[in-house]
C-alpha cells in the first residue's frame, strides 16, 4: 500500500498550507496515521499522529495550536487525513511524510513499525 501526500509548497514565514494524506484502496479507519517531518541534517520527527476513528491524538509541542489534524473516513474510496499548517516558520521546512501503523498513537513513534509510507511532500518556509 502506498500512501499519497499532496499540499506542500513554499510559503513565506506566517503562511499556511494544507497537507493532505490519502491511502487509494486502503482504510485508514483502523490505523494510526503519524505526520512525520525529515530536514536536511536532521532526524526524522513525528509531527503529529490521529489513531482512525478512535479520535486519539498527538502534537509536538512546537506545533501545538497551529497544525490542527482532520480526518475524512467517510468515503468510499479514499480516505483522507489532513494537516493544517497555520502560522508557519522557517523552522518547518522539511520533507513531510505520511504513515500508517496498528500500533495506537500512544505507543511513540518508531519508523520501523510503520507499515506503509509516502513519498512526502517538500514544505518550504523562506521570506
Amino acid at each position: 500500500v502506498q500512501l499519497v501526500e499532496s499540499g506542500g509548497d513554499l510559503v513565506h514565514p506566517g503562511g499556511s498550507l494544507r497537507l493532505s494524506c490519502t491511502a487509494p484502496r486502503y482504510t485508514l479507519k483502523d490505523s494510526a496515521v503519524p505526520w512525520v517531518r525529515q530536514a536536511p541534517g536532521k532526524e526524522r520527527e513525528r509531527v503529529s499522529c490521529v489513531s482512525g476513528t478512535a479520535g486519539q491524538t498527538f502534537y509536538v509541542e512546537a506545533v501545538k495550536g497551529r497544525f490542527p489534524m482532520s480526518s475524512d473516513l467517510t468515503k468510499s474510496t479514499e480516505d483522507t487525513i489532513n494537516l493544517q499548517m497555520t502560522n508557519l516558520r522557517e523552522d518547518a521546512t522539511a520533507r513531510y511524510f505520511c504513515a500508517a501503523t496498528e500500533l495506537s498513537c500512544s505507543s511513540g513513534f518508531q519508523a520501523s513499525d510503520m507499515a506503509f509510507w509516502g513519498n512526502g511532500t517538500q514544505v518550504t518556509v523562506s521570506s
